[in-house]
């Protein structure tokens, strides 16, 4: 049997902290990712695809969302897709399940009961779906003792946090080792966002769209060859994702160095498919931060899908020249002077003393312009 095995899809996702386009832009990716997906399940001919969990972000997607979903899906009549309750989805009584399973396509089926399902003819599902957004019990311990015809191959379906991650995860917790007390061919876990390898028959696929900074193989869905009961499954990562999100740190000396740090920016990359988050740290002239910050504003944050630029580190040492270019001695420059007096005592009132003072920099020098217009 082969299956693509995809997790977190987090339909609806609201991208809260970006601007309106942006947002959209991101939202319309994770549908488009049902799409990308049904073409890897064709090219690879692959009969399933499993999605571990999260399907939705919420148990209220809006009906945009989840119209679209199903109607993506169905146009893939050529592949049987396997949806699981998550915890941000969770299985709740007369809600989004219900509504799904009841007007889901022939080819969609919503794992709603922790009951052995057959898998086509070749294998047999253990699906566990999540009832509450937190749990304190193992979802797949059931899968242990599930009687399941002879000699097909098991394959589980569940969401949630493998032990062995560390860190204070207290819910939903899967047992390491399930696949091997269950006589599992094959698990497929959603709730990590990242591809990870558990053992030879445990996997996480992460999201097939990225939406986080600091994720590691993520944009990608599993291609799975189940050879048969009890056998090794061969396991390949397919590239589904459309974005690429970026988070680097650059120390400056001047704006001289911002030229070639955007050019090198993510290479191979569209720049209408990067988010980029970028951190800027160094000392350096009022001026040329404000022509840092023009070229990254004005600039770079239109060309790339969206910026989002940390300039706490990014020091301002102002010089007599961009005090004179304030106000050479009237009183304008004496303000100037007091506001770069408090940003050199440092702490949170120098900070906004810089600030402060770039912004006057900046105004005047826009009126300036004005005036000789």
């Amino acid at each position: 049997m082969r299956l693509i095995h995809s997790a977190d899809w987090q339909l609806g996702k609201p991208f809260g902290r970006m601007p309106v386009d942006a947002r959209a832009a991101l939202s319309e990716a994770r549908l488009d990712a049902i799409d990308t997906l049904a073409a890897a399940a064709r090219q690879h001919r692959a009969g399933h695809v499993l999605v571990a969990g999260d399907v939705f972000d919420s148990a209220e997607p809006g009906d945009r969302i989840y119209r679209q979903a199903l109607a993506r899906m169905k146009a893939a009549a050529s592949v049987r897709w396997w949806l699981l309750p998550g915890n941000h989805d969770p299985l709740r009584p007369d809600g989004l399940w219900s509504r799904l399973s009841a007007e889901a396509p022939e080819n969609v089926a919503a794992c709603l009961t922790p009951a052995p399902v057959m898998l086509g003819e070749d294998a047999v599902l253990l699906p566990a779906p999540l009832t509450h957004k937190f749990s304190l019990s193992d979802p797949t311990a059931w899968f242990d003792g599930a009687e399941t015809p002879a000699g097909l191959p098991r394959i589980g379906l569940a969401h949630g946090a493998i032990r062995t991650f560390g860190g204070n995860e207290q819910t939903n917790l899967i047992a390491p080792d399930r696949a091997r007390r269950a006589g599992l061919s094959y698990l497929a876990l959603g709730d990590w966002h990242g591809l990870r390898k558990i053992d030879g028959h445990t996997y996480y696929s992460g999201t097939p769209e990225p939406d986080d900074f600091g994720r590691e193989a993520t944009g990608l869905a599993l291609l799975v060859d189940v050879a048969g009961a009890g056998l090794e499954p061969q396991v390949e990562a397919l590239p589904i994702g459309r974005h690429a999100w970026v988070e680097e740190r650059w120390h400056l000396s001047g704006a001289e160095d911002i030229a070639p740090r955007i050019a090198a920016l993510a290479p191979g990359i569209e720049r209408k498919h990067l988010v980029a988050r970028l951190h800027l740290s160094g000392l350096v002239p009022l001026a040329e931060r404000v022509t840092l910050r023009r070229l990254l504003e004005d600039g770079l944050a239109h060309e790339i899908r969206w910026l989002d630029l940390d300039l706490a580190d990014l020091m301002t040492r102002p010089t007599e020249a961009d005090l004179s270019e304030i106000d050479a001695h009237g009183e304008l420059r004496d303000a100037a002077e007091r506001l770069r007096a408090m940003a050199e005592d440092g702490g949170t009132e120098g900070r906004l003393a810089g600030d402060a003072l770039e912004r006057l920099y900046v105004e005047l020098m826009r009126a300036q312009r004005g005036s000789e217009a």
